[in-house]
């Protein structure tokens, strides 16, 4: 014979398992109920037996008729109490335990089935018991004289057919107790397994457990951050990537976002205050893209994209197009100032000629010399080198202050350069437009022992003092965005860069009309003890 299958799938597994408990729990209540009350039934039925024969015993008549063996008025007094009681029956013994009374009137005469000692010694007895009338409840007293002398004992029975018949009219009313709450419980177990089945799409325990492993190893192997957020905005599910990130807390489960980032564009993504695609954001010192997607239950499924490297190379990129325009520019300057060279040669005019050769190669050497020995860093002074050919060939002058200088001991020159390429990068986008009227981009640095001042200075149009925080806010621009990458980060990233060393940015309005940006950097230089060293 073949055994039944247990089922695999998880609503059919609920309901069997939930239907079996639930009558098993009802029976064993139901039973657990008619136990004691079976009991109770039995007591009650000795106890009323117990007071129809105390009462009979009261009766002076039958008292005498024990004593004087009278049978037929213990008989008819005994038949009359026991009519009006419903007992089963109703005897009555002289003190040799002989019937003088019974609803048999062939066993009058015959000594008790049951022992009758104790009551004819003086004492009250309750008992089940089996007698000639079968299974009954007994009460046994003495009879006495008013004298109180014993002359025999009332003994009275309460059938058990009649105590079984109330126990069953009970049975009837548990009995359907139970199976109503049988049925309730059926009822919300198949409520219960049919949402469940909803919830799992009927897939089978094992393969539960199976996705519940793929899931992890998933969501901890992906190069992607991932973040699952329930409808009151709380973490539900960070996985290690997500974590890196963001910088979470081992402890973030079940913590809101807003309590474990701080507040700004990257929580206002992350919550859904601020929708769309690709949404670039910035932690600490990172680059990411945010993308967000609501679930049915109210929740939403974030995922992250770090896009820090990408952004360097990004830029760097972009650089060296614009180095690339800045020296296709130059081949073509050159080329002009060959043909002139070469015009002069052969009209004679040597000394012109040398002229001009001294003078355009002077020029060029001046401003090189001149970045070298007020920036004694190199990486710097590359930087401004560069910045400033192609500042130069898109119609912008760049130029440093004066009184600029800068001494070869950077900390962290890459730092620097991120911070300083971003803000002349703006400057000059800025006074670009208006180059034909003579755009201008100034920088200042100095050191202050260990403290690096920089400004970088333009005369383009300048940023209006109601936007001037605004501007360092992830994503905000006034500028269109190319289809390589987001616009709005260069600024945010300085910021970051900046108050995570300690220092300070500051925008305001500068001597040549347009923005300056102030930046104060604590401990970006070494001391002069330690540049000996």
């Amino acid at each position: 014979m073949k055994l039944p299958r247990w089922p695999r799938r998880v609503f059919a597994q609920l309901l069997l398992s939930q239907t079996v408990v639930t009558f098993g729990v009802t029976t064993v209540t139901a039973g657990l109920f008619l136990a004691p009350v079976s009991s109770e039934l039995d007591h009650d039925a000795m106890q009323r037996a117990l007071s129809i024969a105390q009462a009979t015993a009261t009766d002076e008549t039958i008292a005498r008729a024990a004593d004087t063996r009278d049978v037929v008025t213990a008989q008819r007094n005994a038949e009359q109490i026991r009519l009006a009681t419903g007992a089963s029956f109703v005897v009555v013994t002289d003190l040799d335990g002989i019937r003088l009374s019974h609803t048999d009137p062939g066993r009058i005469g015959h000594r008790v089935s049951t022992d009758p000692e104790p009551a004819l010694n003086g004492r009250s007895v309750t008992a089940i018991q089996q007698g000639t009338l079968g299974r009954t409840a007994r009460g046994k007293v003495p009879l006495r004289m008013a004298d109180g002398r014993i002359v025999g004992e009332v003994s009275v029975g309460i059938s058990d057919d009649s105590i079984r018949r109330r126990l069953l009219k009970m049975l009837t009313g548990i009995l359907l107790c139970a199976g109503a709450g049988l049925a309730a419980g059926t009822v919300a177990t198949l409520a219960l397994a049919r949402r469940l089945k909803r919830r799992t799409h009927n897939i089978a325990l094992a393969d539960i457990s199976a996705l519940l492993v793929e899931r992890e190893a998933m969501l901890h192997g992906i190069r992607e951050g991932m973040v699952a957020l329930d409808e009151r905005g709380r973490i539900r599910l960070a996985n290690d990537e997500a974590i890196r990130l963001l910088g979470l807390p081992e402890d973030c489960t079940g913590r809101p976002i807003a309590e474990v980032l701080p507040p700004g564009r990257l929580t206002d993504v992350l919550t859904g205050r601020i929708t769309g695609a690709d949404l670039p954001a910035v932690r600490d010192d990172r680059v990411l893209v945010v993308n967000r997607m609501a679930t049915a239950e109210g929740g939403a499924v974030v995922t992250l994209r770090d896009r820090t490297e990408l952004e360097s190379l990004v830029r760097e990129l972009d650089t060296t197009r614009s180095l690339t325009e800045a020296l296709r520019a130059q081949d073509h300057e050159h080329a002009n100032r060959m043909h002139t060279l070469l015009g002069l040669l052969e009209l004679g005019r040597h000394e012109q000629a040398v002229a001009f050769i001294s003078e355009q190669s002077g020029s060029h050497a001046a401003v090189a010399a001149r970045i070298t020995e007020q920036v004694q860093d190199p990486h710097v002074a590359a930087l401004l080198a560069g910045k400033t050919a192609v500042a130069d060939e898109r119609g912008v002058r760049l130029m440093l202050a004066p009184a600029a200088h800068l001494p070869d001991a950077v900390v962290d020159a890459r730092a620097l350069v991120t911070v300083l390429g971003n803000l002349i990068d703006n400057a000059v986008d800025a006074v670009a437009p208006r180059a034909d009227r003579g755009g201008r981009v100034e920088v200042t640095l100095a050191a202050a022992g260990s403290t690096l001042l920089l400004q970088v200075a333009d005369s383009g149009p300048g940023v209006p003092e109601e936007l001037r925080e605004q501007v360092f806010e992830e994503g905000w621009t006034s500028k269109d965005a190319p289809a390589h990458r987001p616009r709005g980060l260069g600024l945010a990233m300085v910021r970051r860069l900046v108050e995570r060393t300690g220092g300070r940015i500051v925008l305001d309005s500068g001597p040549l009309g347009g923005a300056r940006f102030t930046v104060e950097l604590p401990e970006a230089l070494l001391t002069t003890q330690l540049v000996e060293a």
